[in-house]
């Protein structure tokens, strides 16, 4: 049987040997598509090489891409589990020509490919090609030897492919498998064409045209190929199937859930099964490629997907988390063709832990609810939009998990009603995906780079060069000349200027020509082109003019102490706090450095001081920082860390740092060893020392620390110990002896606070403290009312209860004042309960002092008031109330 990993190997294998370079595959978030959430097809990564506006080093291209279609227009999550096709995550195989090859050759590698080395047996394969192209019906019939009614005609956009409505465009020609009359369905263009039986499993994109707005088309310079063969579709025919959930990789997951819940793979839950098999994928590539949990954005619909496998694990009986425990049977499964899944193992695992841990406190009152909803409702109605978003508001329920579980009970949700309810209330958390935030005119920059090739970047060894002005910017349009005063944005030949990239900010400093000085406040990359970000001080410039380039030395040297103090950062709290760490964002900037990291706890105080210290003890090694040019295999097999989610070239830079018997390295004598095109200090005693801010979350799952290095760090330091000084002076007393004379004044504060509280109340009981104290008989009940000065609200239910026990039967009130404030308390004796209550003489008295309200019990009850001057007459009211 061929399994999944031979199909992509014997794909890969075949267009190698057809003079394809096998790209890997891209991050899932896209680098280059603000419009995508997530790479949904081969062609992502290649979408600039189509549109000419990039070149490469290769004119063809096969990959094995990982796609997730969760969110935005390409969303199949609601039939995930339901049928046989329908995934999250899925593998896309393809080959692509940029202006190399066209038709003929796309058409003939697929059959060869197909019929020869798949072996699929041709009389089973049906193709449709666009109904005008009649181009690509005779080289499937010279090809293929395919008789006219094999070749079916499509005339609508299932056979045009197009990039926008303007841009690059094609026909496409698709080939179909037929499974037999054993499944219902019809061949494509057909009425049954959306059965079973006749299954897509490849299409090429023969692009040739471009689309403009007025609707014309004409031929593109450049013609492409584009083609896309889903995995697990032809695992699934070559397996003797036509369910992709039958293959071996996915039956392997779909038994180790079985497996973990004891449950039967193929019993009642099928479904449960198949949905986490599906979830277990795309959740742990997204993981790996950097998508961490979270209420918006990517972040979001990873958890959407994360809960609704969870969901599905707890209809199978399972008591504890279950998704953690599958993830080493999917990187036994694909970690050889996708190594990211070994490397982010731990992270993966410990998210999906800790998200179910979060997740199950809420599951089980989630569904009650659903449950309540649905028995006050008649059989047939939907539930209300308002019952779902208190789901989603209050539960964590995104609105599809509570359609897949009332989809399993034959209803319906008014979504109506939910979006109404979220408008009502603003909600954010499913925000339509608004882009990468790349800058929109990334056309401009490819023309610079195809017209003058990418920047040529000194800074590594010097922060002073010279360099020829290729191109300026002003206004988002190439100008020729710039005057005083005008920002531009300049690009050069080559530059020693960093461009913000990785967590460490752009460069700034001067750039000087024979006519005129620009002062630079920042550097980006686009397209590599290095974009100097300046303001023409004085003088002009023009393109074409030599000039001194020269980086702010103090500035960068802040910078790179506070990069290299991050990769020690990082390493410190992989000892402190496990392997499962790992990056997830960093700022290097020349005041401080922010470093987010993979964690669920804070750290606590020792773990925090843990950490400074072993940071600190590796400054003061102070061994030599090495960069080495490796190729990404090789760095990761000596164990270098890389930042998920980053796609690295041929070539990266592995920066090492310290010495200590970590098996890091070639001779596993390295502390730190990092993926990294940052600048950094020549010795680890550069970094000068580090000092930690503190601890916070960042997000969930995600924490952030902030620290001070170099100068910076000693200024903090030295203003902590000028105010340490300041209160030991104060004190009368040694710094180090600070803590236990404040423990001791706080224990004597305490003993003075109970002592006056004592006092207050023996002046009160003796009448010491009162001020026009009332005492007498009212209506056969015995009244005492006094007005107590310098005695805090606090103290009077004491004062009260001791009163109480002295008059044996009766009510007390008390008004008491202290610092401007008055307070007022009644208490009524146990055996007046029954008539009197002490809420009524409060709430009286209160409303003659301009207070409001009051509260308690029968035997006790308190309120607040604004002017004691109106004492007198509280004490009046209360006697009212004795007296009714």
């Amino acid at each position: 049987m061929r399994t999944l990993n031979d199909i992509r190997s014997t794909f890969l294998g075949y267009f190698e040997k057809q003079g394809h370079a096998v790209v890997d595959s891209s991050p899932l978030v896209p680098r280059n598509d603000p419009t995508l959430m997530f790479a949904n097809s081969g062609m992502v990564q290649f979408k600039n090489l189509f549109t000419g506006v990039e070149t490469r080093d290769y004119q063809r291209a096969t990959t094995a891409q990982k796609c997730v279609r969760a969110g935005g227009k390409h969303n199949d999550l609601d039939n995930v589990g339901y049928t046989a096709r329908h995934h999250t995550f899925f593998e896309m195989l393809g080959n692509f020509s940029f202006g190399d090859y066209f038709k003929a050759d796309a058409i003939a590698f697929a059959w060869e490919l197909i019929t020869k080395d798949f072996g699929i047996p041709k009389d089973k394969l049906y193709v449709t090609v666009y109904h005008t192209d009649d181009e690509a019906a005779e080289i499937w019939k010279k090809v293929a030897g395919l008789s006219d009614d094999r070749i079916i005609r499509i005339g609508t956009s299932d056979n045009f492919w197009m990039m926008g409505p303007t841009g690059p465009c094609g026909p496409c020609t698709e080939i179909f498998y037929d499974h037999g009359e054993a499944f219902w369905g019809g061949p494509p263009g057909s009425p049954e064409e959306d059965g079973d039986r006749f299954i897509e499993i490849w299409n090429i994109v023969f692009m040739q045209n471009e689309q403009f707005e007025d609707g014309s088309m004409t031929p593109l310079d450049m013609q492409s190929i584009d083609t896309g063969m889903g995995i697990e579709r032809v695992a699934a025919l070559m397996q003797g199937t036509n369910d992709n959930y039958a293959t071996d990789l996915m039956r392997n997951l779909i038994e180790a859930s079985a497996h973990a819940t004891s449950t039967d793979p193929d019993g009642p839950g099928k479904t449960h099964h198949r949905v986490i098999a599906d979830h277990l994928r795309s959740t742990s590539f997204l993981i790996a490629d950097g998508v961490m949990p979270s209420k918006d954005g990517r972040g979001y619909v990873l958890r959407r997907i994360m809960r609704r496998a969870m969901r599905h694990a707890h209809l199978l009986g399972a008591q504890d988390p279950l998704m953690h425990r599958l993830v080493p049977a999917l990187v036994q499964q694909m970690g050889a063709a996708y190594p990211e899944l070994g490397q982010a193992q731990a992270l993966i695992e410990e998210t999906l832990r800790a998200e179910e841990t979060r997740f199950r406190t809420t599951l089980d009152r989630g569904l009650k609810l659903l449950d309540d909803a649905l028995d006050d409702l008649p059989a047939d109605a939907a539930l209300p939009g308002e019952t779902a978003f208190k789901l989603y508001d209050t539960f964590g329920f995104p609105l599809d998990l509570t359609q897949d579980a009332l989809r399993e009970k034959g209803r319906d949700v008014d979504t109506d009603g939910f979006d109404q309810a979220m408008a009502a209330q603003k909600a954010t958390a499913r925000a339509a995906w608004s882009g990468t935030g790349e800058t929109a005119d990334a056309q401009l920059w490819f023309d610079i780079a195809d017209a003058h090739g990418a920047t040529d970047f000194l800074g590594y060894d010097t922060e002073q060069a010279e360099g020829q002005i290729l191109a300026l910017v002003k206004d988002g349009a190439s100008v020729q000349e710039a005057t005083a005063g005008d920002e531009v944005m300049v690009v050069l030949n080559q530059t020693p200027f960093y461009a913000e990239s990785g967590g460490q900010v752009g460069d700034s400093g001067s750039i000087k020509t024979d006519t005129g000085v620009l002062d630079v406040t920042d550097c980006k990359k686009q397209a590599d082109v290095f974009i100097h970000i300046a303001k023409l001080r004085d003088g002009t410039i023009s393109v074409g003019q030599g000039a001194e380039l020269s980086v702010d030395h103090q500035r960068r040297s802040t910078i790179r102490a506070n990069h290299s103090a991050t990769h020690l950062l990082h390493e410190a709290l992989r000892n402190a706090l496990g392997e499962h760490v790992a990056q997830r964002g960093s700022l290097n900037a020349p005041d401080r450095l922010r470093f987010d990291f993979s964690h669920n706890a804070a750290l606590t105080a020792a773990e925090l001081r843990k950490v400074e210290r072993q940071v600190n003890d590796f400054i003061r090694q102070n061994t030599t920082v090495e960069t080495r040019i490796m190729t990404p295999d090789d760095a990761r097999a000596i164990g270098a860390q890389a930042l998920f989610g980053e796609k690295y070239g041929d070539e990266v830079r592995v920066v090492s740092m310290g010495r200590a018997d970590t098996g890091k390295g070639a001779d596993g004598q390295t502390y730190s060893l990092e993926l990294c095109g940052g600048t950094h200090v020549r010795q680890t005693g550069d970094i000068g020392m580090f000092v930690t801010l503190g601890d916070s979350a960042s997000s969930a799952g995600v924490r952030r620390i902030e620290a001070l290095t170099g100068d910076a760090a000693l200024a903090y330091l030295s203003e902590q110990d000028a105010r340490l000084t300041q209160v030991a002076g104060q004190l009368k007393a040694q710094p180090a002896d600070v803590a236990d004379r404040v423990k001791a004044l706080m224990d004597e504060r305490k003993t003075l606070q109970n002592e006056v509280a004592q006092l207050r109340k023996d002046l009160a009981m003796s009448g010491g403290a009162a001020a026009s104290p009332a005492v007498g008989d009212v209506n056969g009940t015995s009244f005492q009312a006094q007005v107590l000065q310098g005695v805090t609200g606090k103290d009077l239910p004491s004062i009260i209860d001791e009163m109480k026990a002295q008059m044996g039967s009766g009510a007390v009130l008390l008004i008491a004042e202290s610092g401007g404030k008055v307070a007022v308390a009644a208490g009524v004796t146990a055996d007046k309960t029954a008539t009197l209550s002490a809420v009524d003489l409060v709430k009286a008295a209160v409303a003659e002092m301009g207070g409001k309200g009051g509260g308690g019990r029968p035997d006790m009850a308190q309120g607040g008031a604004k002017d004691v001057a109106g004492a007198d007459a509280a004490i009046a009211a209360a006697r009212k109330v004795l007296e009714a």
